[in-house]
């Protein structure tokens, strides 16, 4: 007979009772009840809403629940996320829209809406800190978190904090998510993924290395298809396989990866949840329904992208030295052209200018299918956008922006725009 675990060992998510050794809760009946040896111990944990945009367009749209729903462009674009109905029938994140259309014809679409998924991970974010200052954003709805030491602040164990947590989100903001509990941030992530949604999942210190013998090289951090295809080539497909090699033989094989291989697969992560952490770069980019190659087709839908991607700079209170345009043609070669500024800046209207110029230099009578401006190697925004005597009108261009940022906050995004977007481009 299997010795039943201590109370601590086992908890019900729905009312937080103990519930060791029992299928279904003694007090509430919930099965929902998550169990483990070292329950008690761990404070690793990796966050994840359960199909984000999808869930918050449900919930602001009762009507949609039991339907099958798609976040994301027209038929050329991709999907930006399903619903798990729409899941079913094998749609997935990235996967061109035409083919998701196939697969489950009888969606709904929705064109994404970042504004309001931004305010909305950011309310979650608010909760995250509440229970700890170690909270380490992925993006706007994934997080690190490591709730050592709490346990006296918070009256419980880490594992019932995240659970009275998934709760909180759930009653107050209207959408579901999984966690993943345990030692370190690499098996905490493949926690979370193991019972989605609304799941809770545990890995600790006794289990890790036979569970992780049974997963395939990709599920390793770092271990993307090209890197998977080499492996596989060598022979090596396994984690397990991973765990039975020589470090030093791994890392004349592969490098630095080889390294982080061996120590992965050994469930060896000694990185630190850090919440310094910071995107590499920040911008929007649009896909669309037919072919553009004029100037006058794609610089209003670039002056509308760099507005977007000046706006989530400022809410992110930085400013940015490199400027990228990225555009993608008809045969699906992607082009990027980057140029570092004399200062740093938050602008659209000096992003745009240019992302205009870099434009410019890529109308040689090529269509195009996608086009991006991002904004990377950040920098304080104090330093940004000091006065230009070259160009005295900047000023005044920066005062508009702000009046025109001002006017979008009370009375929403689309209440004002710049008179380039305006030019007909659909």
């Amino acid at each position: 007979m299997t010795p039943a675990l201590p109370s601590s060992a086992a908890l019900c998510r729905d009312c937080f009772a103990p519930a060791a050794g029992r299928m279904r809760c003694a007090n509430c009946g919930s099965p929902r009840i998550v169990a483990h040896g070292e329950l008690s111990d761990l404070a690793i944990a990796h966050v994840d809403c359960d199909a984000f945009y999808a869930s918050i367009e449900k919930r602001d749209d009762p009507s949609l629940v039991d339907k099958p729903l798609i976040i994301g462009g027209g038929r050329r674009g991709v999907v930006s996320t399903a619903c798990y109905i729409a899941r079913i029938k094998g749609v997935r994140s990235a996967m061109p829209m035409f083919k998701a259309l196939e697969l489950c014809p009888e969606a709904t679409i929705i064109r994404p809406n970042m504004e309001k998924y931004v305010a909305v991970g950011r309310q979650i974010r608010a909760m995250m800190l509440d229970l700890t200052p170690l909270v380490e954003p992925l993006s706007i709805d994934e997080a690190f978190m490591d709730l050592s030491g709490t346990e006296r602040l918070h009256r419980a164990s880490p594992a019932l904090t995240l659970a009275r947590f998934a709760q909180r989100v759930e009653r107050e903001i209207g959408v579901t998510l999984s966690v993943g509990l345990s030692f370190n941030k690499f098996l905490a992530k493949i926690a979370s993924d193991l019972d989605k949604p609304r799941g809770f999942s545990v890995i600790g210190r006794a289990d890790a290395l036979p569970f992780l013998a049974s997963l395939p090289v990709s599920k390793i951090w770092g271990v993307g298809k090209a890197m998977e295809r080499r492996l596989a080539e060598d022979g090596i497909r396994s984690v397990g396989q991973l765990q039975t090699m020589d470090e030093a033989d791994l890392a004349r094989r592969y490098g630095s990866m080889g390294l982080r291989l061996a120590r992965l697969a050994k469930a060896d992560d000694r990185r630190a949840v850090d919440p310094r952490h910071e995107a590499k770069s920040i911008g929007a980019e649009t896909t669309f329904d037919r072919d553009y190659a004029s100037r006058d087709e794609l610089r209003p839908i670039l002056r509308k992208l760099c507005e977007k991607a000046s706006l989530r700079l400022k809410r992110a209170d930085l400013a940015a030295w490199t400027v990228t345009l990225k555009m993608k043609t008809t045969d699906f070669r992607i082009r990027t052209r980057s140029r570092q500024l004399a200062d740093p800046t938050r602008l659209a209207d000096r992003i745009f200018r240019v992302a205009e110029e870099l434009l410019e230099g890529e109308l040689d009578g090529s269509t195009y299918r996608l086009i991006g401006v991002s904004l990377s190697n950040f920098a304080d925004p104090a330093l940004a956008d000091p006065d230009d005597l070259v160009d005295p009108a900047a000023a005044r261009r920066a005062a508009a922006e702000a009046a025109i940022d001002k006017l979008r906050g009370r009375f929403g995004g689309d209440a004002v725009g710049h008179g380039i977007t305006f030019r007909p481009h659909e």
